[in-house]
């Protein structure tokens, strides 16, 4: 059986350079209203981490485009979060 970090070695993501897809609004909500952090722990591909100083950094290139943050950001609605550019973004490979 397959683990899942095998399964999703297999997707492939097209980085569409300059235009990321998901923005973090204003990091200065995420150090001091946001508590918890939880994008740091929740996102299934790690987009985001937290530094030393509490700054929330999303890298979005290897987002699998779930959800998730937006789903957990809701409470403060910092996120800027649309579909890639067509042809741009998560490429599954079913099978």
């Amino acid at each position: 059986m397959m683990k899942v970090e095998e399964k999703l070695f297999q997707d492939r993501y097209r980085v569409d350079g300059g235009r990321p897809h998901i923005k973090i609004k204003d990091p200065e909500v995420c150090i001091h209203q946001c508590a918890d952090q939880q994008c740091t722990v929740c996102c299934p591909a790690g987009c985001y981490t937290q530094e030393g100083n509490g700054k929330v950094v999303l890298i979005s290139d290897g987002c699998l485009e779930c959800g998730t943050c937006r789903i957990i950001c809701d409470e403060h609605r910092n996120l800027d979060w649309e579909w890639p550019r067509g042809g741009f973004g998560i490429l599954f490979k079913f099978g």
